[in-house]
């Protein structure tokens, strides 16, 4: 486990990076900060930034290195209130969206709308990376889907500001145009749906970036922003003001005594190991991420191949579901039904997924288990409360619908360095090619094996960071807190969720 962790931290140091050393000094000697300076610089002093996806893009492009996608996005505390921040990376190719790009912005925007978090946008791109055209453009969950989302929050209620820092090019300068509040920065912030050179060739005018499309103009005679800064610096203070000034619920109103575990979250790293095949204790991870280590288990000797029960997390109370096993019949059953007390008390829901499948096998079939199996999967499925997911070992399968996988839509989902997820791992598939007389190809074993890794899950934003184990407490606080941050989504779940509870 050690090693994986080194792996990890390595490639996390060299994303934050950013791009190459002589952008980040072309841009730190235009007067700029580096966007990752001005994501702290923006977020309340010691407040916690969750950052999401943060290895997007990770050896997708060839020769081309996008760190982080080049984009950075997370959830971070502005005045008191929970806000996804959206931070353009224009030391990574310009700031120019790849096709990884605009899909780890449209993620973002999921779970802004769905967590009713404002969105504070710090723009410096150069618009679409036109090499790749043909996969950012035309499709409906491509660059123009940025704008619908601005465009549906904002008739929702969900507060869109941008600051701009730099080029708001083509597309891009619907970002600023089709927010709430808009701010630039004199000199270095421009907006214009074509640059000089193409004006130029279209029209034959000859006019600077400044006189086209600069703070003063957009300021004082066409009205697209709002508020014109001397600065960065500057520029993210107006923002701050802006988050104080949207009367909006403060986080912290919901915060209350809690307790620290009683064992030690690092110790977590050598609880599980990378020997998947090797069960990790469920009940160990649980005491070392709940307040207290106090975790009130619900039907603790009924399938017991699964764990479920309540507990808190920084104060917050939820429903915990985590493997211990393979799923049998009476597992699911146990999952649903506790599926079910939990939405029907609004109470969060928290799986720690490590499942290799439901059981296979005669007696499994007689058993029901395609049908039990269905009522676990439904329960997660219609479940309208927060769900938030950990893959601490295996996702294989089934197993992953039914805990909460990617499709059931959880608010967040994060994967340990560990975890490794597939429709079944490389020895399985070994194994049933064995079983039918044949050989498995030496090169599809390798290709699944290298495709189950979470480096190459997180590159491809199928989950919402990789975390070190000891990082999962504070991740689901930062989770939990901006999910239920605002009073209007607590009243949803509840208008919602309108079934009872049945027994299985």
């Amino acid at each position: 486990m050690g090693e994986v962790m080194a792996r990890m931290e390595e490639l996390h140091r060299k994303v934050e990076g950013g791009g190459s050393a002589k952008a980040r000094e072309k841009h730190i000697a235009r007067g700029k900060m580096l966007p990752r300076d001005r994501v702290t610089a923006l977020t309340d002093v010691r407040s916690p930034f969750m950052e999401l996806s943060s290895l997007a893009g990770h050896e997708m492009y060839g020769a081309d290195e996008v760190p982080a996608g080049g984009i950075i996005t997370g959830v971070g505390t502005v005045q008191g209130v929970s806000c996804m921040i959206v931070a353009n990376d224009s030391t990574v190719k310009g700031g120019t969206y790849y096709p990884i790009t605009v899909k780890k912005h449209l993620r973002a925007q999921a779970i802004a709308q769905e967590n009713r978090l404002p969105c504070i946008y710090l723009v410096d791109s150069g618009g679409a990376n036109l090499p790749h055209q043909a996969d950012v453009f035309p499709d409906r969950d491509h660059f123009g889907r940025i704008f619908y989302n601005q465009a549906r929050m904002s008739s929702m209620g969900i507060p869109q500001i941008s600051v701009v820092m730099g080029p708001c090019t083509a597309g891009g300068a619907y970002v600023p145009a089709m927010s709430d509040e808009s701010i630039i920065v004199e000199n270095q912030g421009t907006i214009f749906l074509a640059g000089p050179p193409l004006v130029k060739a279209a029209t034959g005018e000859v006019v600077s970036a400044e006189e086209l499309g600069g703070g003063k103009l957009h300021s004082s005679i066409s009205g697209v922003t709002d508020y014109l800064a001397v600065d960065d610096a500057h520029a993210l203070v107006l923002a701050r003001r802006s988050i104080s000034n949207l009367n909006w619920p403060r986080s912290e109103r919901r915060e209350v005594a809690f307790k620290e575990p009683l064992h030690d979250s690092e110790e977590l790293a050598g609880i599980v190991g990378t020997n998947l095949r090797k069960q990790i204790p469920a009940h160990e991870i649980i005491a070392r991420i709940v307040d207290g280590s106090e975790f009130a288990e619900f039907k603790k000797d009924y399938g017991t191949t699964l764990v479920t029960g309540f507990a808190r997390i920084y104060g917050h109370q939820v429903g915990i579901l985590a493997n211990n096993g393979i799923l049998f019949s009476e597992s699911s059953l146990k999952g649903a039904h506790f599926i079910q007390l939990c939405t029907q008390r609004n109470i969060p829901l928290v799986f720690l997924q490590n499942i290799s499948g439901f059981m296979v096998g005669a007696d499994a079939e007689k058993g029901g288990i395609a049908k039990n199996g269905a009522k676990l999967v439904t329960a997660v499925a219609c479940a309208d409360v927060p769900k938030f997911t950990v893959v601490v070992g295996a996702s294989a399968g089934a197993g992953n619908y039914g805990m909460c996988g990617r499709a059931y839509s959880p608010r967040f989902l994060w994967m340990w360095p560990n975890a490794k997820i597939g429709v079944m791992g490389s020895q399985q598939l070994s194994s049933v090619m064995e079983a039918v007389g044949k050989t498995v190809d030496p090169e599809l074993k390798d290709r699944i094996e290298r495709e189950s890794d979470a480096v190459f899950s997180s590159a491809r934003l199928w989950d919402d960071g990789i975390i070190p184990p000891a990082h999962t407490r504070r991740v689901l606080g930062l989770g939990l807190k901006a999910a239920l941050s605002s009073e209007e989504s607590a009243g949803a779940w509840r208008e919602r969720s309108r079934f009872g509870v049945f027994r299985m």
